[in-house]
């Protein structure tokens, strides 16, 4: 058969669709829209960082303008596009979607209102602390590491990451027929959590979900607001899935300061709620008069924080006012959680001390593979030393050696049968 003749190979057409589907669903699902349950996070984030760390772009560092960052990315470990490289980008830098951020913006990052960021070319990033301590003994052999796409570099697998940062920053993804949607956690509760697993480990399964659950007490939105009840919290900590009720933090300002006229006052709101969309919602119901009672309608957020003014007809109740708008509009709602994660190449539900024994187990290999490394560097440097004390026990007679030797491999050669000194020594 020559070089342009092909073979003919029937397959049915269900099964090929069905095997290309299922690699295709697998590739989704591992290698780009599930996070790592030990280190929290996805490839286009690993990426981002990792590749920040070669730029020398490290919380100490003078700022990069993103382009420059978003090019290198992309040539060497994310071939999928610049935007998705610039978005992941600029997500972890925005202080309203991540509880503690992993980058440090300079520029228009975007705002809780639904801004957009503006183009790569004008803002500029470095890493923060806490993105740097995520590859704290990254070159220590602590993880594995894999060609990139062009085989012509690596990249790590995952990162070394001290701290659980898939409970501490969450996460949130799409893939083929799962999804995943973590909150975010105060850093100090996940700690404890951590602390107490590695103190217990002979306690019975129910007695550590029990003490998990007294020491983490719920998510930690970024946006700040109310958690309303513990029982989703329970159920998602225990089931691995669950809802939790978010409400708007609100008070009632005194009618006296307004001439009569009583206002409520909005200063956080839920999580990943659009403030823009949700003052449009409450004037909508307004003109509808869905909602009766409002006469005004204030954005008084500035650099202080966040602050909505809603003014209130005279005499009306202002909680009868504010069940309507939690009835009705996004300063009350839901956030489904869904504790779903890569664990082993398999993508996973599990209830939290789960996730933290996982990534309890994970940080003991990390500190194993760390202690070997220095171990084997201290070895070597012990078997130099040893070499050298020997030379110096006998120094004359090596000085006289290498000066008779003719070159340098026969002052190597009679060192090592006169001295019984090694090679590298």
């Amino acid at each position: 058969m020559s070089d342009t003749e092909f073979k003919t190979i029937p397959v049915n057409i269900e099964d090929e669709m069905r095997n290309s589907y299922m690699d295709y669903a697998m590739s989704v699902i591992i290698g780009r829209a599930l996070p790592d349950v030990r280190d929290g996070l996805k490839p286009v984030h690993r990426r981002v960082i990792y590749g920040m760390r070669l730029m020398g772009l490290t919380s100490n560092r003078a700022y990069r303008k993103c382009a420059k960052i978003v090019g290198e990315v992309m040539g060497s470990y994310h071939p999928h596009g610049d935007a998705s490289i610039y978005d992941t980008l600029v997500r972890m830098a925005q202080d309203f979607n991540m509880r503690y951020m992993l980058v440090d913006g300079q520029g228009n990052f975007g705002s809780v209102d639904g801004d957009p960021p503006a183009a790569m070319r004008y803002t500029e990033a470095k890493l923060q602390h806490l993105a740097d301590e995520l590859m704290a003994d990254l070159d220590k052999e602590t993880v594995d590491f894999v060609p990139n796409y062009d085989e012509t570099t690596e990249e790590p697998t995952v990162l070394p990451a001290p701290y659980p940062n898939l409970l501490v920053n969450g996460s949130s993804g799409i893939a083929v027929g799962m999804a995943t949607n973590i909150p975010p956690h105060n850093m100090r509760e996940v700690a404890d959590a951590v602390v107490w697993v590695v103190e217990h480990p002979e306690e019975s399964p129910e007695e550590r979900t029990r003490s998990v659950l007294r020491l983490v007490v719920g998510p930690d939105f970024p946006t700040g607001g109310f958690i309303v009840g513990r029982a989703g919290i329970a159920e998602a900590y225990k089931t691995g899935r669950g809802s939790v009720l978010m409400r708007a933090r609100t008070s009632i300002e005194d009618p006296k300061k307004k001439g009569g006229k009583q206002s409520i006052i909005v200063t956080e709101i839920p999580y990943q709620v659009n403030k823009a969309r949700l003052l449009e919602k409450i004037a909508e119901l307004k003109h509808r008069k869905v909602i009766d009672g409002i006469t005004d309608l204030r954005d008084e957020s500035d650099r202080q924080g966040m602050r909505i003014a809603i003014e209130l007809r005279r005499g009306e109740l202002p909680e009868v006012v504010l069940n309507n708008l939690f009835k009705h509009t996004a300063l009350q709602t839901s956030f489904g959680i869904i504790l779903l994660a890569i664990v082993a190449g398999r993508p996973m539900v599990l209830p939290l001390v789960d996730v933290i024994e996982h990534f309890v187990q994970f940080r003991r290999e990390v500190v194993r593979r760390r202690t070997e490394f220095e171990l084997r560097k201290a070895e070597a440097r012990a078997h130099i030393l040893e070499g050298l004390k020997i030379a110096l026990d006998q120094l004359d007679a090596v000085l006289r050696l290498i000066r008779d030797a003719k070159n340098p491999p026969e002052a190597r050669t009679g060192l090592i049968e006169q001295f019984s000194l090694t090679k590298i020594q």
